[in-house]
């Protein structure tokens, strides 16, 4: 750190965010337990997204700080609610579930927007969470919950390879001084 040069929080929230969407959603295609996704969720997902959330309001990054607080403590409280139902101490129901989910939904539809104006890679990653939001909304509130699941599966595996795209693309940049790998416009345009 002789330069002053800090490090870039988006990496760290990035791979805890990528990280545990990918392994939730091996379960939630029937490739593994609840178990490992309890532990991810507390640390990888949720502390350090948490931690990286913190350095970005550091860094004045109003969205950033906004995405990585909240999908951190979105992934504990998923952990909670998964231990919660297991040792039965406040559990929650499949409806219960829906209105969680529903709500972070709504959030997810707001940083949908934001995400327009950061690059386009990012904007598919929300994109794709928003979808994966909404089918698995259609999971706790349909009677098609398997097949609901398993889209919601299938398309958040997507969306963490993306959030693991973004996170490369900055580690790539910086350790090769270029861009190695290109992100794409922002969809939207400024005032």
């Amino acid at each position: 750190m002789a330069n002053g040069k800090l490090g870039n929080p988006a990496v760290v929230g990035l791979a805890g965010f990528g990280g545990t969407t990918l392994l939730l959603n091996f379960h939630n295609l029937g490739w593994c337990s609840v178990s490992p996704i309890i532990w991810m969720g507390l640390f990888f997902g949720g502390a350090m997204q948490l931690i990286a959330g913190f350095q970005e309001q550091k860094t004045g990054n109003n969205f950033g700080y906004s995405a990585f607080c909240s999908y951190g403590a979105f992934w504990i409280c998923l952990a909670f609610i998964f231990l919660g139902n297991h040792f039965e101490v406040f559990p929650s129901g499949g409806i219960e579930v829906g209105w969680f989910l529903l709500t972070w939904t709504i959030y997810t539809f707001i940083m949908w927007i934001g995400s327009w104006r950061t690059n386009g890679m990012l904007a598919v990653t929300f994109t794709l969470l928003l979808l994966g939001f909404i089918f698995l909304d259609l999971a706790h509130f349909t009677a098609a919950a398997t097949m609901w699941t398993r889209v919601a599966g299938a398309d958040l595996v997507l969306c963490a390879l993306c959030a693991w795209y973004v996170m490369a693309h900055i580690i790539y940049g910086d350790v090769y001084g270029r861009d190695v790998l290109p992100v794409g416009k922002p969809w939207a345009k400024g005032s």
